[in-house]
């Protein structure tokens, strides 16, 4: 036997209805508000920075342009073709080249794991659910900030001050930065663990560095490592950049070739530099994606 369901009366539907047509307004008015505000700070932002699209528009060629004499050869038998028909001539310089990458991809593997460990240490401190120290806390806390908030290449040109030219101001620099990020999102994952683990350690009698080593490390360990390797290849790009004012690296001759117009070793270092961090990131994506599985097993 079908049940039937009640029909309403029609001034309770048309309560309803009306009700129902009124949120539906409402939400609309909504959206359009937003919109309106998005692109009144679009207008706004753009009219601040001076931005002048008929320029863009007449001048947007110049972009390409430069990008066509990055790739056209300018010396040897060959001048004027494509740097691809000669690859000797274009990667000249690839042993040197090379093993300033590998420069590059050192200070960011030392700076990456030094940063994650400061940023991890900090984050203990910073989280409310293992520190009842609100003074400490908060101590933490704008540590993490500074470091994170400061731009990396900043770091870098105080340590070129302080320690001269080299790879050391960029390790610093990078590890400096990645203890500001890292630990930032270490907080997250630590106030978010399951307390019985803690609660029991603690049951136990087991002291605060105990605590965290068989309570919180276990659970927070997959996310730490998965966030550490994505910071690793961003890294690996900031410490190109670091090269600019001297801290080492890949990124010390690039801007040596930009200064000096030498557009073929321009394009060639960009080359080697953005297939680096490809190979990087495909590595470190398998890992992730591991570490991932991992967890949620």
């Amino acid at each position: 036997m079908s049940l039937a369901l009640p029909s309403l009366p029609a001034p309770r539907l048309a309560a309803l209805n009306a009700a129902y047509a009124e949120a539906r307004r409402a939400s609309r008015q909504r959206i359009l508000l937003g919109a309106v505000l998005v692109l009144g700070l679009a207008l706004a932002s753009g009219w601040m920075a001076d931005v002048d699209l008929g320029m863009l528009w007449s001048r947007g060629g110049q972009f390409f342009d430069y990008f066509g004499r990055l790739l056209r050869l300018e010396s040897g038998p060959r001048a004027g073709a494509w740097v691809w028909t000669d690859p000797a001539e274009w990667f000249w310089g690839l042993a040197h080249w090379l093993t300033l990458l590998g420069d590059t991809v050192l200070m960011a593997y030392v700076g990456t794991l030094v940063g994650a460990a400061a940023g991890f240490a900090l984050a203990l401190m910073a989280a409310a659910n293992l520190v009842a120290s609100g003074p400490l806390r908060w101590l933490a806390k704008r540590m993490l900030e500074v470091c994170r908030t400061v731009p990396d290449i900043v770091f870098a040109l105080v340590f070129v001050i302080a320690f001269g030219l080299g790879p050391l101001p960029g390790v610093l620099a990078l590890a400096i930065h990645s203890a500001g990020a890292l630990g930032k999102q270490a907080v997250e994952i630590i106030e978010n663990i399951d307390r019985h683990p803690v609660e029991g350690c603690l049951a136990a009698g087991a002291n605060w560095l105990s605590t965290i080593r068989f309570g919180v490390l276990p659970q927070v360990l997959p996310g730490l490592l998965a966030y550490g390797l994505l910071r690793f290849e961003v890294n690996v790009r900031s410490a190109a950049v670091l090269g600019f004012v001297g801290a080492g690296g890949i990124g010390q001759e690039l801007i040596e070739a930009i200064r000096k117009f030498y557009y073929n070793d321009v394009a060639a270092l960009l080359v080697l530099i953005m297939l680096t961090v490809s190979l990087i990131d495909i590595v470190t994506s398998q890992l992730r994606h591991r570490l991932q599985d991992a967890e949620l097993r």
